[in-house]
């Protein structure tokens, strides 16, 4: 397969990326594609373009304040970033809750700096964690402190919240609340699923008023979604990998509706990937929960249908006794996948040849570029706190139905 990056880029000027955002979230503008057409609207007025008696899924992974400053004596400063962890469990949300010590892989910022052997210590109030550089190489990082707060207690008190990199800006208080969404629950994001952020209280009871059902699971989005494709055939590009935590609910859910729109990127990766863990479960690929991001395109037809494929999750959730999975993804959808479960996407809008463009291109086909000509066209803001789109293909491109 070959995939060309340089077909799907396009000039976004600095002044378009939105660095701060709307103080009222749903006031922010929404592009509505549906069958090729395009209207401008605002984002309170999403219930209006939903199909009646369809399933918006959320992600409500909460952002953690994934950003450590540690100063030296001598006045240096390393900057600790959190990326997953590693001890005493690899599960985010069991090694949120874990007390006195726990190991993270990190990317370090100064890592020259800080010498083998040297314990950074950073403190507030009745709290002192320590740093300790176990694996230069590969970032290894044991956290220490004398309490009994759990870890996701020290990162709310000492961390900073992860702005995207390319807001080149550092955070304020204001983006504590801001870069989350409203039903965030779980921690473990060190990046927000930003599709979420336009949803208020108001746009959930016009959803609820036109019977357009809700329901939430979990993708720990990690710093990996901004990672570049650095190569010119796009399908070499290795994807990130994400874990994901999917209950019984959420998959009884999927099996009622058949109109099934993700709230943002990572909600529609999630529902994807489940798809191809039925299959895998079907064809005898084990049961452990994980699809690599070549899954799709390696698993031939005759594919299951839907039902079929989510009801051997049923099946092994039944056997196991089981109310919730958890597992992981690296699934990348790209041109040339083939929809399994989901009928729209609501999202923001992405930056030039990123993974996120070749997404949405997967969904929509060539009218990506008509969306965003219109976008920049109609001054819309862009990437994490910009404005918003709900994408109905004009056709479905489905198979296994």
């Amino acid at each position: 397969m070959h995939v060309d990056i340089d077909d799907y880029s396009y000039s976004l000027s600095p002044d378009r990326i939105a660095l701060y955002p709307l103080e009222i979230r749903d006031q922010s503008k929404l592009l509505v594609y549906e069958g090729g057409t395009i209207v401008h609207r605002r984002f309170d007025s999403l219930a209006e373009h939903l199909p009646t008696n369809s399933l918006l899924v959320f992600n409500d992974t909460k952002v953690i304040p994934a950003r450590l400053h540690f100063q030296k004596g001598t006045g240096a400063d390393i900057e600790i970033f959190l990326l997953n962890p590693l001890h005493p469990t690899k599960l985010v949300l069991q090694a949120m809750q874990a007390e006195r010590s726990c190991t993270w892989k990190c990317t370090i910022g100064n890592l020259k700096r800080w010498k083998d052997g040297q314990v950074l210590i950073k403190s507030l109030e009745e709290i002192t964690l320590e740093a300790t550089l176990n694996n230069r190489e590969e970032g290894h990082v044991t956290f220490n402190w004398d309490s009994t707060h759990t870890f996701a207690d020290i990162v709310s008190r000492l961390g900073e919240t992860p702005l995207p990199p390319y807001l080149n800006r550092k955070a304020e208080q204001g983006d504590k609340e801001r870069y989350q969404t409203i039903y965030s629950h779980y921690d473990g994001a060190v990046a927000a699923p930003t599709a979420g952020l336009h949803f208020t209280r108001d746009v959930f009871d016009a959803l609820g008023k036109k019977n357009i059902q809700t329901d939430f699971l979990t993708l720990h989005v990690s710093a990996g979604t901004f990672q570049p494709v650095k190569v010119k055939n796009a399908a070499d590009h290795h994807m990130h990998n994400e874990q994901i935590i999917v209950s019984r609910k959420n998959i009884e859910n999927l099996l009622r509706y058949d109109t099934i729109v993700p709230v943002g990127t990572t909600s529609m990766r999630t529902i994807e990937s489940l798809y191809w863990y039925g299959v895998k479960l079907l064809v005898g690929s084990g049961t452990e929960f994980s699809v690599g991001q070549n899954d799709p395109y390696i698993l031939h037809d005759p594919l299951p249908s839907k039902k079929d494929s989510l009801s051997a999750i049923i099946t092994h959730m039944d056997h196991n006794k089981l109310d919730y999975i958890a597992g992981e993804t690296s699934i990348y959808i790209m041109p040339g996948y083939a929809f399994q479960i989901c009928s729209g996407l609501i999202t923001n809008f992405h930056q030039p040849g990123s993974t996120l463009i070749l997404l949405v291109a997967a969904f929509i086909g060539a009218d990506w570029k008509r969306v965003y000509e219109s976008a920049l066209t109609n001054n819309y803001r862009f990437l994490s706190y910009g404005d918003s789109s709900l994408l109905i293909p004009a056709h479905g491109n489905k198979k296994g139905r």
